[in-house]
């Protein structure tokens, strides 16, 4: 496990690193106070396996530090730590680019099968706002949706997207369409935000309810 792990709570970063050195035996973490010290040691360790930024952090900007992280190392997952759970701020964090969601009210044991999800090339979400997310998602499917849809994804993101509800990972996606994992997580984000979803499963509901897999 190698791992980036950037927030300005110094106690919070010395327990997180404290936890994930007990349970992983060959265990590397650089850490940082900031999203430039993050982007820096994303730089000098480009073998990390995954990074952990908190959202709220200097040089963040919300979002807007997502989609550059994401942007410069678009190969490696990125999970987000937060003391915020609500909806609609999982969304934009999954529509940035980031691989997983984690408050940081979470137990331990949920944070460590968190990573080793996004590690397996998940994407993970809370469970106590999965469900808040789903009745949103499953509502009756409307047309405005596929319009939409047909108007905004281009005919790659359509590939992807019938992939994607076909249950392929992103590794096999790339593969079939030959393209990069950065592009496919673009290609998927987009997909999210158009079809207002926040995770896979609810992105091939959708699609499938408004016909847009027909």
């Amino acid at each position: 496990m190698k791992l980036i792990l950037a927030d300005d709570h110094t106690l919070f970063r010395d327990g997180l690193a404290l936890l994930l050195k007990a349970h992983y035996a060959d265990y590397e973490i650089w850490e940082g106070d900031g999203l430039d010290a993050a982007l820096a040691e994303a730089q000098m360790h480009p073998d990390a396996d995954v990074a952990l930024l908190d959202l709220q952090m200097p040089g963040m900007d919300g979002v807007q530090g997502i989609r550059r992280f994401v942007a410069l190392y678009p190969k490696l997952p990125l999970i987000i730590l937060t003391g915020a759970e609500e909806l609609q701020q999982i969304q934009d964090v999954l529509a940035a680019g980031a691989s997983g969601f984690i408050p940081k009210s979470s137990t331990s044991a949920v944070m460590l099968s968190a990573i080793q999800l996004v590690l397996s090339g998940g994407t993970y979400i809370p469970p106590q706002l999965l469900s808040s997310a789903s009745v949103h998602a499953h509502a009756p499917a409307s047309s405005s949706i596929r319009e939409r849809a047909q108007t905004q994804l281009t005919e790659r993101q359509m590939q992807v997207l019938r992939l994607l509800a076909a249950g392929k990972p992103n590794k096999a996606i790339c593969r079939e369409l030959n393209i990069e994992e950065g592009t496919v997580k673009a290609h998927i984000a987009a997909i999210f935000r158009v079809l207002d979803v926040v995770n896979r499963t609810e992105a091939a509901t959708v699609a499938r309810e408004t016909g847009l897999l027909e």
